[in-house]
């Protein structure tokens, strides 16, 4: 367009032709120079793009191929165990047969229960999340309702958050009762274990909080990763992917599962996804606390 304009003013006016050259030079350096930091920082962002494509390709893989080894060496165990015991079965004793085929099928439920555990969490770690609005405060019954039946125990909301968030409420409830079913497995019988929900400046606060054993600071560092079962009972039975799937969830959330000692005794869980207003997590109710407001009452 400058060019076109210079060559308007040297058949118009050719008297003029120099002073419009030198205007048009002034003009046209700082342009030149502004196109060119532009197109250099446009090419600098592409790359670091391309960088970063690449890291997380390659990240993608080594995950993938670490889960793999895992998986590998989990199924090693029950190949292991079916094979043996049908090498030594009496097929000419009913009883054998017949226990050896219940150890059999059982080894087998085992193995497909832990394909489909890595299979929601090869879906949750390659971001297959479907988000929408879900309301925490029906979320939070609608768990209290299902993780009632499970075990002899005494369950409780202790608090619920008005609140309506984006998130995937599916893989929410799924993480959710992850939680609460280990805290079922791990606590004696007839203690009680508190749910409860709540939301703050930078997100939302999901937790089960149960009063067993708790989890030593040792191991906590590791009681996320795969097939790890950390201390405690060895018969509790899983696939061992329990809680590194609610992990990947909230990793998927962009936030994460924090684990911290129950007053008193115990552990609590808390899911922290980064959505909604502040609210604190309650303290449990003791029931010296109890006693002493009975007191201060009468």
């Amino acid at each position: 367009m400058g060019a076109a304009a210079f060559v308007v003013v040297l058949l118009v006016a050719p008297a003029a032709a120099g002073w419009t050259a030198l205007i048009w030079a002034i003009a046209t350096v700082p342009a030149l120079a502004g196109v060119g930091v532009v197109g250099w920082a446009v090419l600098e962002r592409r790359g670091l793009a391309a960088l970063a494509a690449g890291d997380t390709v390659e990240g993608a893989f080594e995950a993938q191929q670490r889960l793999l080894d895992d998986v590998r060496h989990e199924l090693k165990t029950p190949i292991t165990i079916v094979r043996g015991h049908l090498e030594m079965m009496d097929a000419a004793d009913p009883d054998d047969v017949e226990a050896i085929r219940a150890l059999g099928i059982a080894e087998l439920d085992r193995m497909t229960r832990l394909i489909g555990d890595i299979d929601v969490l090869a879906a949750v770690e390659g971001g297959q999340l479907s988000t929408g609005e879900v309301d925490l405060a029906a979320l939070t019954q609608r768990v209290f309702e299902m993780v009632g039946v499970i075990g002899d125990h005494d369950w409780r909301v202790e608090q619920g958050a008005d609140a309506v968030i984006r998130a995937d409420g599916d893989r929410l409830l799924q993480a959710w009762v992850q939680l609460a079913d280990n805290a079922a497995k791990y606590s004696p019988t007839g203690t009680v274990i508190e749910i409860g929900s709540a939301v703050h400046a930078a997100g939302a606060q999901l937790w089960v909080r149960d009063h067993g054993p708790g989890i030593p600071p040792a191991v906590r560092h590791r009681i996320f990763r795969r097939f790890d079962r950390g201390t405690g009972k060895r018969h509790v039975g899983g696939s061992g992917l329990g809680l590194a799937i609610v992990d990947a969830i909230a990793k998927a959330h962009g936030g994460y599962c924090a684990v911290a000692d129950t007053p008193g005794g115990g552990a609590t869980f808390t899911l922290e996804i980064p959505i909604g207003t502040r609210g604190a997590l309650p303290s449990p109710i003791r029931a010296g606390d109890v006693l002493l407001q009975r007191e201060a009452t009468e």
